[in-house]
């Protein structure tokens, strides 16, 4: 460690004697102040495995790095270096714009310099940069919120990627000749409200994707003006359904559920929505329940101009929900394709039950579902129970019911009988549902991790995507069914297509984690191990993932980092077994199948 030392020395001698720059932040002469800041945080990926491999080397060459590109970089682009770490350094900046200036030329210069290395010696940064609130000690270094975020931003950013807050792309835009692509929400350790981030793009073209040729609209969540919090579940799977009938129209291109309700409880300028999502158009609005009474105001607004394109307002008995929400579908089409025969919306609208009661029911359990958490998981059974004892015929019910069953089983959050009963269920929706595509998908999947038919999953879910192409859980499902059956390029292809459907998705997790599946069997490992990091990132507590990230590191030879992973994967599902594994293996690639549970094995998942 004598070497860092003296790079730590070197650096902070270098920066007390730059001229004009030092005075900027004299030493010693400051006292705790707060101040924005622009913040750069910066470490290196997988720091404690290169010192493992070559302690020496790996100090070397990282003293070589910070004094002939770090130190001059920051410099160069107005910056200061407050602080160094074993294998990171925290710099500060007066603009937002020279602090991702530097971190993209920091980022250029050292894959350049390490092109020749081989790929499991390379020496990699991540970089997170916030703009906020910091205070300055007296020492010159910093703390606060504006720092805290800087860190955690770095610590989900991919290997030799730069990611940037909201609050630092909000005075980013029109400066930079690149571009950004929207993550959404992040849930950061130890930071209490979720934080918007974009990964910097050094191609402009890279992000938001340009708009579909088709007329592309995104529904945000519809305020819910009932003065009853329980009723924001009514709200939401209104909303919902309004974006499973528009769809449906073969004609339009439709953001996911998941994307869009990233925005609920947000103030948001509906151009930086459409910027965002990638869309023309956006419906906003409000729903109003009052005993059986419901009142639903919406809004259509062009996302490139800010100008309205539509708003009216329905009234109905809670009895004729259905009909209300075709309304909605019905004017948006109107508004936005005059061409779009209205046929079309109507023959898409199925009216799941005839019980109200029933539907409110499932209203209740899709919340709990996107939870994605055994407690919600309970909740799932007992509502689509409850829902099923008023109609045994509401399938929509009944298909959520088998999906939760056989989900539940890769998740360890299964009962004894779940896999039978969940294949029961998907087969009597497959003989009574053909027309609902989002049942048909449900099916689909719990027909192929389940049941293993892999011709009649396959069949029902190209079935389920051509009532709706637009659905990006359907793109998911097709995804994970195709793996399923041996088809990896095939999935990879339905889990980006589903990404760009729902581009801000907290579930995107799932799709990830099933292109890294797929690179698995594909035996592209380094690959398949850059999607599990970032699907666990995404997801932490989906078991799939932590799956992937387990054979990938086993099949790089990386076995003290498979072995952590396999405990963290025990930690967060202590019943999983390889016995388990075995018994529900849903490959119909035998061969593939054997390797994934030698791989575990290896890692030291127990039998």
């Amino acid at each position: 460690m004598d070497t860092m030392r003296v790079a730590r020395l070197e650096i902070g001698r270098t920066w007390t004697r730059g001229g004009s720059r030092a005075a900027a932040w004299p030493s010693g002469a400051m006292t705790a102040q707060r101040h924005l800041a622009a913040i750069l945080a910066c470490d290196v990926v997988g720091y404690s495995r290169l010192m493992e491999r070559d302690e020496r080397g790996t100090l070397e060459r990282l003293k070589t790095y910070r004094k002939d590109l770090l130190e001059p970089l920051v410099t160069e682009h107005h910056g200061r270096i407050v602080k160094l770490t074993g294998d990171g350094m925290l710099c500060e900046f007066a603009s937002v714009v020279n602090a991702v200036t530097s971190a993209m030329a920091i980022q250029q210069a050292l894959a350049e310099h390490e092109s020749e290395t081989p790929e499991e010696e390379r020496i990699r940064f991540r970089i997170g940069i916030n703009l906020g609130d910091v205070v300055c000690e007296e020492d010159g270094d910093l703390y606060g919120d504006g720092v805290n975020i800087a860190a955690r931003l770095e610590s989900v950013a991919d290997p030799g990627a730069v990611v940037v807050s909201g609050t630092a792309y909000d005075h980013l835009q029109g400066k930079l000749d690149c571009g950004f692509t929207p993550l959404g929400d992040l849930r950061l350790k130890n930071i209490e409200r979720p934080v918007r981030a974009y990964r910097v793009e050094a191609d402009a073209s890279a992000a938001p994707p340009p708009l579909p040729e088709k007329p592309s609209i995104a529904v945000l969540p519809f305020t819910n003006m009932s003065g009853d919090p329980d009723q924001e579940y009514f709200a939401d799977g209104l909303v919902e359904d309004i974006i499973t009938g528009l769809s449906r129209v073969n004609s339009f291109f439709v953001i996911a559920r998941n994307s869009s309700f990233t925005y609920k409880g947000r103030a948001v300028d509906l151009r930086q929505v459409g910027r965002e999502l990638g869309v023309r158009y956006v419906l906003e609005g409000s729903i109003r329940r009052a005993g059986s009474r419901v009142r639903i105001s919406g809004q259509l607004v062009d996302a490139i101009s800010g100008h309205h394109v539509w708003a009216d307002r329905f009234e109905g008995d809670v009895c004729d929900i259905f009909d209300l929400q075709d309304k909605v579908t019905e004017s948006v089409v109107g508004a936005v394709e005059p061409s779009i025969r209205l046929e079309e919306i109507k023959q898409a609208r199925m009216k799941p039950t005839d019980y109200i009661s029933a539907y409110d029911l499932y209203l209740r359990a899709l919340p709990r579902f996107y939870s994605m958490t055994r407690e919600g998981f309970a909740d799932v059974r007992r509502l689509t129970n409850e829902a099923l004892s008023i109609d045994p015929a509401f399938n929509l019910a009944k298909a959520l019911g088998a999906y939760i069953r056989s989900i539940s089983v890769s998740q360890c959050w299964h009962e004894p009988d779940d896999t039978r009963v969940a294949t029961r269920m998907a087969r009597e929706v497959l003989a009574e549902a053909r027309d609902d595509p989002t049942s048909l998908r449900f099916a689909a999947q719990v027909i192929a991790y389940s049941a293993k038919d892999y011709e009649m999953a396959l069949a029902t879910i190209e079935r389920s995507l051509l009532l709706n192409p637009n659905s990006a859980q359907g793109h998911t499902s097709c995804g994970w069914v195709n793996a399923h059956s041996g088809r990896p390029l095939v999935a990879i292809e339905h889990f980006h297509r589903a990404m760009r459907l729902s581009p801000v998705d907290p579930e995107k997790g799932i799709a990830l984690s099933g292109i890294g599946m797929s690179y698995l069997m594909l035996e592209r490992y380094e690959e398949a191990l850059a999607s599990g990091e970032r699907a666990l990132h995404e997801m932490p507590n989906y078991g799939s993932s932590h799956r992937v990230l387990i054979m990938a590191l086993v099949k790089l030879n990386r076995l003290e980092e498979a072995r952590a992973a396999a405990r963290r994967l025990m930690e967060a599902f202590p019943t999983y077994t390889l016995t388990l594994q075995r018994q529900i293996n849903p490959w119909q690639d035998k061969v593939f199948g054997e390797r994934y549970v030698e791989a575990l094995g290896i890692a030291g998942v127990p039998e």
